[in-house]
This record gives structure tokens, sequence and C-alpha cells, in this order.
């Protein structure tokens, strides 16, 4: 009887394209991280309003969503790498810039730009946040007076519009730098050392505040510039689709796959609702300035926690066979998201909120995993793309719409309710997926789709 091969948890880091892409990645990745940590901070201080936040998450998702089915053919067409390099020299640039904006924050008068904007978003937040007027007098606990906010939503703006290039490319390249049999190890990898940066990134960010704005925006630039040289080392041989022109139906096309794949659809489509409801990062810098009074250290602990969580759940699963009963801990693991997210609603002490963050990021993973596997596996080359693409728009309609769900409903409810409504909206989800897509329950061990795809 033959023997099974033995399991290597090391397989993809054995490959020197992954390596250099990965080292690169994660440096990157602490820079996204301390960019949301310190923007996010900066505008809640700014204009202490949690419509802000969530105009935020909204200003930033826009433009990903408008673009991305573009960005996903551009990223089937030309090479990705070098996309991927040009993304890099404008981060770059776009940090340079926002450390401008917050340095001289405090010496401008304001332009008849800054000006209207600010009477707009103003005028947004008195629809959402008008019980605070009626307890402070009229005059309302919250302001848009800074000239620099509508500047840093319009770099933010600017920032999702090129993010919507680069995470296709990105996202679609990964592919070619490992064999495919140590593709799911290389997604076990990627997500574990994300989640290393997302606990490093915030952690950094929000210490590093402590020296302004301005020091956290021009770190973040260097760690997007390092990720630049790091592709330089990185051998890739770009497989165009073709040169078929930008057209609906080519657009479409990755949406019309994600459609009649049931499995996937399925399952980005829990996890856009599940933390489209359920999530409680953009609410933390309320969390930490009014609620825990944790300031911006603990800001920082409290968006360190989901990522450590989801680190360790990916260092379990790097270093076991890939999952036999995949469908049924995605469903156990977005229900145990949904509790920890009610519980972190309702705790008032830091450790209890940060023990439900570091649970709701160990749930979070297991369907990042199995997510993340079954896109890139199941989809063809010529439509990868446009297919991660699709993926990502979840993703983002989750995360950067969740964000601005939750400021809206912060403003109209309070953080409290806010974030245990979502957590009770998150298992409502898990309900109905089950009843409208029970192959999700019955979806068997990951190693299944990477065996259809050889045959």
């Amino acid at each position: 009887m033959p023997t099974q091969p033995k399991h290597d948890p090391y397989a993809a880091l054995r490959h020197p394209n992954y390596r250099y892409y990965t080292i690169g990645s994660f440096i990157s990745v602490i820079g996204d991280q301390m960019l949301a940590t310190a923007a996010g901070y900066e505008l809640y201080e700014r204009t202490n309003s949690a419509t802000a936040l969530g105009l935020w998450g909204l200003i930033w998702a826009a433009p990903f969503l408008l673009m991305a089915l573009p960005g996903g053919h551009i990223a089937d067409r030309y090479n990705r790498k070098n996309i991927l390099l040009l993304s890099q020299a404008f981060f770059v640039l776009f940090a340079v810039t926002l450390a401008c904006v917050s340095f001289y924050h405090d010496q401008w008068s304001g332009n008849a730009f800054t000006t209207a904007a600010n009477s707009i978003f103003s005028h947004i937040a008195d629809i959402f946040e008008r019980h605070l007027k009626a307890t402070s007098g009229g005059s309302g606990a919250y302001s848009f007076k800074d000239p620099s906010v509508p500047i840093i939503y319009l770099l933010l703006f600017f920032y999702g519009l090129v993010q919507s290039l680069n995470i296709p490319a990105k996202s679609a390249m990964l592919p070619y730098l490992v064999p495919s049999k140590d593709f799911a190890n290389a997604v076990t990898w990627g997500s574990q050392v994300f989640q290393v940066a997302s606990i490093l990134g915030p952690a950094l960010g929000g210490v590093l505040i402590i020296w302004g704005f301005p020091t956290v925006y021009l770190l973040c630039g260097v760690c997007w510039l390092i990720f630049g040289c790091t592709l330089w080392f990185v051998q890739y041989t770009h497989r165009s689709s073709g040169k078929a022109r930008m057209t609906l139906s080519s657009l479409a096309a990755g949406a019309k796959f994600v459609w009649n794949t049931k499995i996937i659809l399925a399952t980005i489509t829990m996890d856009l609702f599940a933390v489209f409801l359920g999530g409680a990062v953009a609410l933390l810098p309320m969390f930490a300035k009014d609620i825990l009074h944790v300031g911006p250290a603990g800001l920082g602990a409290l968006r360190a926690a989901p990522s450590l969580g989801a680190f360790l759940m990916a260092a379990l699963l790097t270093h076991l066979p890939p999952m036999k009963k995949a469908g049924k801990a995605l469903l156990w693991a977005i229900t145990g998201f949904g509790v920890a997210t009610i519980v972190f609603g309702l705790s008032q002490w830091f450790w209890l909120s940060w023990l439900m963050l570091f649970l709701t990021g160990a749930f979070d993973n297991i369907s990042v995993v199995v997510r993340a596997t079954l896109v890139q596996v199941l989809t063809p080359d010529s439509m990868r793309g446009r297919v991660s693409a699709v993926s990502f728009m979840f993703i983002v309609s989750s995360n950067e719409l969740g964000a601005f769900e939750s400021g809206i409903t912060a403003a109209l409810f309070g953080p409290v309710a806010s974030v245990v409504g979502g957590g009770i909206g998150t298992l409502l989800v898990v309900l109905a997926v089950m009843y409208v897509w029970a192959e999700v329950g019955q979806f068997g061990s990951l190693d299944d789709p990477l065996k259809r795809k050889k045959t």
C-alpha cells in the first residue's frame, strides 16, 4: 500500500520568487495598516464625528468598486509585475503628499473647495448625529472646520483608485510564484504573513502617532518603496489573455464565472455580509477614546488583536493538512465571529474587548483560507485578474462599506448598538446561507478542488 507523502508546512517558502514577493508584501501591508490606524484616528481627532469614520470607508471603497472590474481586465491583459511597480510609485507619492497635508493642516485658512466640502460633510453629520446637538446645547460635539479633512478624503479617494489596479494584479500574480501543488500552502503562508504585518502595523501606527501623523505617513511611504524594490527580484513572465478590447462582456466575464461557480459565490457572499454587518474595526477610535479610555496606544493594541488571532490560526492551519470538512468549519467560524462581535460591543473592559477582537480575527482567518484557495485554484489563468477583482469587490464591500455602515449606525444609535446589532446580523447570515446554499455545509476537503483542477 503506497504511503501518503509527508505534509511539508514550508513548501511555498522554498521557492525564491515567493520569498521575495512575500517579504515585500509583508512590509507593504505594515504600511497599509499604519495608514489605516493613523488616518482614522486623525480624522476622528479633527472632527470628533462617527460620521467622519463612516465617510472614510465609503470614500476609500467607492473608487475601488467602480474601477475594480476594469482593473481586473488590465491585470489579465498587461504585465502584472509592471502594474505593481507603478502602483507602489504612486503610493510613495501619496504618502509624501498626505504627510505634508497633515503637517501644515493648522496653517491653512482653507479655500472655496475645502469650505464647501466641509459644509457638505457637516450637513451629512447633522442628519445622523442630530441627537448630539440636542444634548450639547445646540452646538454639537462634532465639527467639520479643519480644511485638511476634505484634502485627506480626496487623497484617500485616489488611493482607492490605484488599489483597484494594484489588488487584482497582486492576487493574479501569486499562482505563478509557486507550483500548483504548493499553492494552498502559499495561501496559508500569505495569510499568516498578512496577519503578522497587521499586528505590527497598527501597533507601530498607534505608537508613532505620538511623534505626529506626518511621521506615520512618511514611514508608510518607505514601506511601499521597499515592496517596489523587492519586486525587481521576482522572476515573472506574463501570459496575456489576449488583446481583446475592454468591453462590457469582457468585464462581466469574471462576475459570470463567480455566479456559475456556486461554492465560490456562497463563500464570498457569506463573508461579505458577515463582515459588512459584524465589523467593529471602523469604530475602534470611538471605543478607544470614549468607551475604553485607552488613547492612541490602546487603539493600536485593539487594531492589532484581530490580526494576532488570525496569525495564530493561520500558523495552525499551515502546519496541519488541508481541512477535511472545510464547509462546516467555515459555518462554525463565522458563527463564532458573530458571537465574539456581540461580546465586544457589550464589553467595557479593555482586556475582554481585546480578547473578543482576537477571536474575531482567528475565526475570520478560516474564511480567508477557504475563500482564497477556492477562488485562485478553480479559476482559469486567463480570468484570474477579473475573478480576483470580483472577489475583492466583495471583500472591499464588506470591509470599507461595512465601515461606512458601522459609522452611520453608530452615529444614529451609538457605537455599542451598532456593533451588537451587527453581530446579531452575522448570525442571521449564517442561517440564511445554510438555507440557500446547502452545499456549503457539505463541502469537504480543500484538497478536492486541487484534485479536480488536475483531472
